[in-house]
């Protein structure tokens, strides 16, 4: 009998340990069936880039993904199998990230010869946004935000930085905080340098440009909402009408399980009852 159980109980622990892997194998066979299925519709290579582990942690430490160079290699790869004529629809999902691989995506998505949509359902922040800038249209849930692209050095926004050398004496100021301010001066051409080449010529050299410093100058918080109507304002492509099915596609990139949900709902559509 008590071998009986101890078998009982190693089965029971192999079918809990191979059990989430089963079911993160069906749900990445569920993803690549749905996105063939967009590809098809579409006409299109479609290409995610979602980060979905906001909520994610390990001894009570956040663990969070931004996009980093193995993103940047594997977008890029993936843009070199696409055929010139074969448009490209790239979805965003994303914090931002590491400013090098964020130029990279954006640089090789502005030089693809056929169509390039970025397709944002909720959020693409900082690195996220300058990708979007280099496509030919940005299709955006109603809700969905875009943010700056003012450099960040450490802890503390570039332009903050750089407000410190203006404004006081440089006698007063120590010189990590000198060294900082040349750093941050740098990263803002820099990445105002790879906007406006982005985004041209897909918009005028002087529309371009006037973005491009609107966007990275600071003149926001680097957290700062710029929804549809904004974008719009400012000259950018945008379309506010997403297709349901990315909604859909979405449900396919779960957060990781939490012992008590924050968000709670009767997930089917509602209908007004007809008043007779």
């Amino acid at each position: 009998m008590q071998y009986d159980i101890g078998s009982l109980f190693w089965l029971v622990f192999l079918l809990m340990a191979f059990l989430p892997v089963l079911k993160q194998r069906r749900i990445l066979s569920s993803r690549l069936a749905f996105l063939r299925r967009i590809e098809m519709e579409r006409q299109s290579r479609v290409i995610t880039l979602i980060h979905r582990q906001e909520s994610l942690s390990f001894l009570g430490i956040p663990l969070r993904r931004f996009i980093d160079m193995e993103d940047s290699e594997k977008v890029l790869r993936a843009i070199r199998l696409t055929p010139d004529d074969m448009p490209i629809d790239i979805i965003l999902h994303t914090p931002g990230g590491i400013a090098l691989a964020a130029e990279q995506i954006a640089r090789a998505l502005r030089k693809h010869p056929a169509k390039v949509t970025a397709i944002i359902p909720h959020y693409a922040m900082s690195g996220g946004t300058l990708i979007a800038l280099a496509a030919d249209e940005i299709l955006l849930d109603e809700n969905a935000v875009l943010g700056p692209i003012d450099p960040q050095i450490g802890q503390f926004p570039a332009s903050s930085i750089i407000r410190v050398l203006r404004e006081k004496p440089v006698e007063d100021i120590d010189d990590e905080t000198i060294i900082l301010a040349d750093v941050a001066e740098k990263a803002t051409a820099q990445i105002f340098e790879t906007a406006v080449e982005v985004m041209t010529p897909r918009l005028d050299e002087d529309a371009a440009r006037n973005l491009a410093q609107i966007l990275s100058e600071g003149r926001w918080t680097h957290d700062f909402a710029l929804v549809c109507s904004t974008l719009s304002q400012l000259g950018l492509p945008v379309n506010c009408n997403l297709p349901d099915y990315i909604y859909e596609l979405m449900d396919l990139f779960p957060q990781p399980a939490r012992q008590m949900p924050s968000v709670e709902y009767v997930p089917v559509p509602y209908r007004r009852p007809s008043r007779g």
